[in-house]
This record gives C-alpha cells, sequence and structure tokens, in this order.
C-alpha cells in the first residue's frame, strides 16, 4: 500500500509581528492585530487583542478598572520572545503572536494552539460587519484534565471535560464563564457575548458570535488561591448578613396581605424558625409598575412591622418587564429606558397582565443603562422601600425574552450579541446602588440569572424552574458546586424542585425530605415550589400547599429537626460568609478545594463541605437508607451522628434512614449538630 508523503509546514508560515515592551507590559503587533499581555494582580496576567486600530479599554466586562498591585511582575524581551515572570505564572509570548503560560518550575501550565500551522492562528477574527468579528479563541488540551466552573448548568456533570455549554442566559441555564482546572489555574472569559466554550479532547475553543475584542484573564495555584485571586480582580462579595442565614419560605404563591401573615404566625405559632417570607409575583396592579395592589395588599406598613415583631424579614418579587398597560411604559419607551430591538416592535415577550383576558406583548427596562436603573430605583424606593421593604427577589432577569433572539436586542451597552450576558449583573447592580443611596448597608438580592463579579453587588442566585425528582436534585448539588467555582458564594435551589409536587405523594414526599435536608447545608436556606394541584398561568393564580407542616407528620417532625439543626449551625455558617467575603474562598466547597492533593476529591460530585470542617454526603436515591461516602486523605473524619472516628483517604458506607443526611466533622471539630 503506498503511503503519500506528508506535505512539510513552511520554515516560516507567516512573517513575524513586532513584539516589545511598553508600559509594563508585552505587545506584540502583526498581521492587523493589536495583542497586549500584562500582569493583573498578583499571579495572574490579562490577555487582550483586537483587529486592527487600538485596545478597547471601555468594553464591558468583570475585571475592576485597575488591577490589584502585583509587585513581583517582571517583563522582558530576549531572542524574538517576550516573558512576563508574575509570582506564580509565566506568560511567553512567541514572534508569532502565541501566548503560553507556566508554571513557576518551567513546566507547561497552559497554551494558546493555532488551529493550523499555516492559517488560522489560535485567535481567528471572522468579520460579521461594522468593526464586529465572531471571535474564536483556542488553547490546547492536555490529557486526563479536568474542568469546572462556568456557572450553573443542568447537565449534572462534575468534570465537564468534553461539553460544550452555550454561554447565553436562560432560566435554569446561567453562564459564568469562568474556569477551574486541575491542573492549576483559573481562567476568566472577560467578555459578556453570546457564544459558547467547547471543552473537547483535542483543544478548548471559546466562541463568541460578534464581538470586538478578546480579553481573557489567567491565575494559577490551588483551588483556594485562584478563587482568592479572582474575588481580587472581580470583586470580593459583602458580608452576607446574620439574617439571611436563616430559613426562607416562599411558594408559588401567596395572594393576598392576610394568606402570607397567616403562615408567618404559624410558624410562630409552632415555634419553628423563619427568618424570610416571600411576596412572589402578581402581587403588583400591572407589570412594570413595580407597587403592590392594594386590593390584595391593602397595608403594607402594617405588614412589614407585623414581620418584623417576628424577626422576619419580607422579599418581594421584582420583574424588570414593563407591560404596556403599565404606567411608566410610554415615558420608558420615549425616554430610551427599554431594551431597543433591531427590526420590529419594541417587546420582547408574551405575558399575562391584570385588566385583559389574554397576554400582552411586554419589554423590559435596559439594565444595562445608568438612567435606566436610576428610573427603576426610584419607583422601587417609593413603592416598597417606604413601606419598610428591603430584600428583593429579582425573578426573570436573564431577561426572559421568548423568542430568545439575542440579535435583535440593542442594550444602551451595545448590541445584544455582544452584550447580551451582562444584564443580570447589572438588574442586581441598580438595587445595590440604590439600596447604598438609600442609606441601607444590607443588601441582599436573589437572583435567576447572573454573570461574573455579581458577587460584588450582594447578588445571590438561586437555581431557576427545575424538576421535582431525584434525578434533578443530583444534577442540582452538581451546579452548584459549578457556581461556587465561579465566584458567586450566595446560592441555593427551590427546595423540592419548581415544576410540581404532591405533597399527598409518598414518593415525592421522600424527595422534598431529602432535598430540605441538602438545602439545610446550602449557603441559603429557602423552601419553594409550584405545588400541585396547578391553576393555569395569570394573576389569580397560585399553587398547591408548601409549608414545612403540608407534607404529613413524618415530613414535617424531619423538617422541624433540620430547622433547628439550622438555627444552631448559623454561628458557624456566618463565620464561613465573613471568610467568603475577605477571601473570595466559598462557603459551600466542592472537595477538592480543601483537599487539592487527594485526586479522589476531584472525582466526587455528591458530596461537599460547608465551611472547611463539616463534609456533607446528600441522599439522593429513592428508597436509599444508607449510601457510600469518600473521606478525603489528610484528615481525621467523625460521624456527626454516631461519634465513630475513620481515616481519610477512605470510603464508608454511611446510615442514612430518612431522617438523616450522612454528615462528617474533619480532625477533631465540634459543632452542635
Amino acid at each position: 500500500m503506498n503511503h503519500p508523503l506528508p506535505i512539510p509546514p513552511p520554515e516560516k508560515p507567516e512573517a513575524p509581528g513586532v513584539l516589545r515592551e511598553h508600559d509594563g507590559a508585552l505587545e506584540w503587533h502583526g498581521h492587523l492585530e493589536t495583542l497586549r499581555v500584562e500582569p493583573w494582580g498578583p499571579d495572574a496576567i490579562r490577555v487582550r487583542a483586537v483587529r486592527g486600530g487600538r485596545l478597547r479599554p471601555d468594553l464591558p466586562g468583570a475585571l475592576a478598572e485597575r488591577p490589584p498591585a502585583a509587585p513581583q511582575a517582571a517583563v522582558k524581551t530576549e531572542g524574538g520572545v517576550g516573558r512576563i515572570v508574575n509570582g506564580a505564572i509565566t506568560a511567553e509570548v512567541t514572534e508569532r503572536g502565541i501566548v503560553r503560560f507556566l508554571r513557576a518550575d518551567g513546566s507547561e501550565l497552559l497554551s494558546e494552539q493555532p488551529a493550523h500551522f499555516w492559517w488560522p492562528g489560535a485567535r481567528l477574527y471572522t468579520p460579521t460587519g461594522n468593526g464586529y468579528h465572531r471571535l474564536e479563541q483556542r488553547f490546547a488540551a492536555y490529557d486526563g484534565e479536568k474542568l469546572f466552573g462556568l456557572g450553573q448548568h443542568r447537565h449534572g456533570l462534575l468534570d465537564q471535560k468534553g461539553a460544550t455549554i452555550d454561554l447565553v442566559q436562560r432560566n435554569a441555564e446561567v453562564s459564568i464563564p469562568v474556569l477551574l482546572s486541575d491542573r492549576g489555574y483559573l481562567l476568566l472569559w472577560n467578555n459578556p457575548a453570546i457564544g459558547r466554550v467547547e471543552l473537547a479532547v483535542n483543544g478548548t475553543r471559546w466562541v463568541a458570535d460578534s464581538a470586538r475584542q478578546f480579553d481573557y484573564w489567567i491565575t494559577a495555584g490551588q483551588p483556594a488561591e485562584t478563587l482568592a485571586r479572582y474575588a481580587d480582580a472581580t470583586g470580593h462579595s459583602p458580608e452576607l448578613p446574620s439574617w439571611a442565614t436563616g430559613f426562607w419560605q416562599c411558594k408559588l404563591r401567596y395572594r393576598t396581605q392576610e394568606e402570607l401573615l397567616s403562615v408567618a404566625r404559624e410558624h410562630r405559632r409552632r415555634g419553628l424558625p423563619l427568618s424570610v417570607i416571600v411576596n412572589d409575583f402578581f402581587h403588583w396592579t400591572h407589570l412594570g409598575e413595580w407597587k403592590l395592589d392594594p386590593a390584595e395588599w391593602p397595608d403594607p406598613a402594617a405588614m412589614v412591622r407585623e414581620l418584623d415583631e417576628m424577626g422576619v424579614r419580607l422579599m418581594v418579587s421584582v420583574w424588570p418587564s414593563v407591560s404596556p398597560l403599565s404606567e411608566n411604559h410610554a415615558e420608558m419607551e420615549r425616554r430610551g429606558l427599554l431594551i431597543g430591538t433591531e427590526y420590529g416592535p419594541m417587546a420582547h415577550a408574551e405575558w399575562p397582565d391584570k385588566g385583559v383576558d389574554s397576554t400582552v406583548q411586554v419589554a423590559f427596562y435596559d439594565a444595562t443603562n445608568p438612567e435606566a436603573r436610576e428610573f427603576l430605583w426610584e419607583r422601587i424606593a417609593q413603592n416598597y422601600l417606604a413601606h419598610g421593604i428591603k430584600v428583593w427577589w429579582l425573578d426573570a432577569c436573564e431577561p426572559e425574552i421568548n423568542p430568545g433572539h439575542q440579535a435583535n436586542l440593542r442594550y444602551h451597552a451595545g448590541p445584544g450579541l455582544e452584550v447580551g450576558n451582562l444584564y443580570p449583573r447589572e438588574n442586581a447592580r441598580a438595587f445595590h446602588e440604590g439600596m447604598l443611596a438609600a442609606g441601607e448597608c444590607e443588601v441582599v438580592t436573589l437572583n435567576r440569572s447572573s454573570w461574573a463579579g455579581a458577587q460584588r453587588y450582594g447578588a445571590a442566585l438561586w437555581s431557576g424552574d427545575i424538576g421535582t425528582d431525584f434525578a434533578t436534585l443530583r444534577d442540582q448539588i452538581r451546579a452548584g458546586l459549578h457556581v461556587m467555582v465561579s465566584g458567586i458564594p450566595w446560592w441555593t435551589t427551590d427546595i423540592g424542585g419548581f415544576h410540581g409536587g404532591d405533597p399527598d405523594d409518598p414518593a415525592y414526599r421522600e424527595v422534598i425530605v431529602r432535598w430540605f435536608q441538602y438545602g439545610a447545608f446550602c449557603p441559603l436556606f429557602r423552601l419553594h415550589g409550584y405545588r400541585e394541584p396547578w391553576m393555569p398561568l395569570g394573576p389569580a393564580m397560585t399553587g398547591g400547599p408548601n409549608e414545612v407542616w403540608s407534607y404529613g407528620e413524618e415530613a414535617y417532625g424531619i423538617f422541624s429537626s433540620y430547622l433547628h439543626l439550622r438555627e444552631r449551625l448559623r454561628p458557624y455558617i456566618q463565620e464561613q460568609m465573613r471568610h467568603t467575603a475577605e477571601t473570595g474562598v466559598p462557603p459551600m466547597r466542592p472537595l477538592f478545594v480543601e483537599f487539592p492533593e487527594d485526586p479522589a476529591a476531584w472525582e466526587v460530585g455528591d458530596q461537599f463541605l460547608l465551611g472547611p470542617d463539616l463534609l456533607v454526603a446528600p441522599v439522593v436515591e429513592a428508597g436509599a437508607r444508607q449510601r457510600t461516602v469518600l473521606l478525603p486523605a489528610g484528615a481525621t473524619w467523625r460521624c456527626a451522628w454516631t461519634d465513630e472516628v475513620h481515616p481519610g483517604g477512605t470510603t464508608v458506607t454511611a446510615d442514612a434512614p430518612l431522617d438523616r443526611i450522612p454528615l462528617y466533622l474533619r480532625d477533631g471539630a465540634r459543632l452542635p449538630i
């Protein structure tokens, strides 16, 4: 059999560019491209590139305007190669403009990878018109590499190597472009454009469908170190207020002031802890008026006072959508405060509203516009804050456009394809800045979507409208761990799931009991859902009962015990929240954050650590009354229920009757379990 001779690549497939040191950075110019590589905080490098022209410092992103100081950084060029040595990471730039990152020992950490020896290189620009390009950034793949983060997804994977992840905001799919590798780096794709990341076995490719500039940031070290550097670069979360570590009660939905108060009163009568109770959607007059309907909520100030006397905060659902029936719609459209459209009317979704029998075409306010954020906050302050309401549930904040054609949207910050993922962060920013301006120092928003840097605005995330079975619970545990290493430390699920669940069904009761046990150890502890029997979507709707006494005596006894257990653990949880605010290390941690040297810790997605000392192993199978638990090497572990001590680096079979979630304490730690 004849084999064709390979065609050798040319000695110089491309002419070298011009490489120079400039202003503490390396700059490379070649083939109509400008590349800048610079230290951006200790042990970290930022890379930007643009086709023609100059770099754009004004494009939206997650990094702070000024980098943290990097006093160790040294920049030099020699032999046609530029090098930046910045603590634990070194960046090399070749004469062809390829960037390679090295560890302190000189071994390769990560390298850009040309798609072909001739063309294209590691960065590909495909014109989309008017100075915009489809951008592709390629990196090498490495055998055995494990990849985590990227926000919140429903795929159920722990190691995401081999997956393709859309970079777009959707209900229950949250795009936070932060990737953590077991090779010892964390990478931020500092670009809110719609696109995808392909984590293939033959290379990693980040894609922005239409944008103007490449921008990514990378830091080296163990997971806890890289998460700390990321917080330094994008902003630390504030410390979670102590009241927020308690129990949050919610359902779809309480329809009147008296109905909501009756639930809070019943918690008090039964001696059950309660920190927050939630007023869900359709409490408003019209969507986009951001005010309580007086027919259903006649005296909100009195309601807030009564709840305050019980030690309970009221949270209200605030949607960013504006009905054409709203008193604000005409003014907002006239002033350019709504998201614009490239084609067709200024409408982004259909939704029911009061006063009409059918749906109406709603628009969304433009959270990327500072003037629109101020307009929204003025209404919030007047109609909610003035009554003493200070906790905000920012629902549908992707925004929930339907159909989801980002290419048709025009934001204040830029075209939809370029900036679309930014919206939920800027929506949270409106409330953070508004509360601070009003003299309120404790800002908590619960958001259905998020983006990089949202943590600095006190933005918590919950996992959206999800299923109500054990398979969903299993996936949610992994989703939460990915959120934790994506830089968002305040997170929760709808305990029991959202879409359905019959309180009288024994099978569902088992699901919600196991979910409630898991929820008691999440950063936020919140019961919510749209229980059966359902009603049609509309202003009069509600779901079935969803209080802890709604699921029978056996379940109620278990719920009550975990409510009180959470109360006993709140000082420990608050300590972790304080540590997170200071360091950026999340309160709920994949095992590898604390035990990166144990290879097995990188494989486990159905266990986690709450702080450094408490290992939690949820039960996620129907009928299971025991489960295997990995005890990481490097510590000893004591069963919180039996006091039995086990060495690390072992796997044990833990008893798990219906009223027990396996819990293990590290190295003699004592917690009131």
